[in-house]
């Protein structure tokens, strides 16, 4: 029984860097041989996986969003984290986390998944 939950603000201005944080209760993030996601769904538009950070904390990311994109971890906590810098209007978007046996996921029938929370980018 993994549990996930997304927490951070769910308001961000243009041009800062969106930060958001995973905790995981019910397993370990560093069990091999999962990986843990983060995943984001714009309005109107379909999920785009974002970057992923290993049991052993290699991290993998989207071509499209490397350059912006870092995913770390806090093994002491159990929660995994996601910075999104120089963000637009166009980064908002319901954003996941999740677990799942492979490095990217893009259906919710794969792995455990979040509720997801709302960030908005707005000035």
């Amino acid at each position: 029984q993994v549990q996930l939950q997304e927490s951070g603000p769910g308001l961000v201005k243009p041009s800062q860097t969106l930060s958001l944080t995973c905790t995981v209760s019910g397993g370990s993030i560093t069990t091999n041989y999962y990986y843990w996601s983060w995943i984001r769904q714009p309005p109107g538009k379909g999920l785009e996986w974002m970057g992923a950070i290993a049991y052993s904390g290699i991290t993998y990311y989207s071509p499209s969003l490397k350059r912006r994109t870092s995913i770390s971890r806090d093994t002491s906590k159990n929660q995994f984290t996601l910075q999104l810098s120089s963000v637009t209007p166009e980064d908002t978007a319901v954003y996941y986390c999740a677990r799942g046996d492979t490095i990217v996921l893009v259906t919710t029938t794969q792995g455990d998944w979040g509720q997801g929370t709302q960030v908005t980018v707005s000035s």
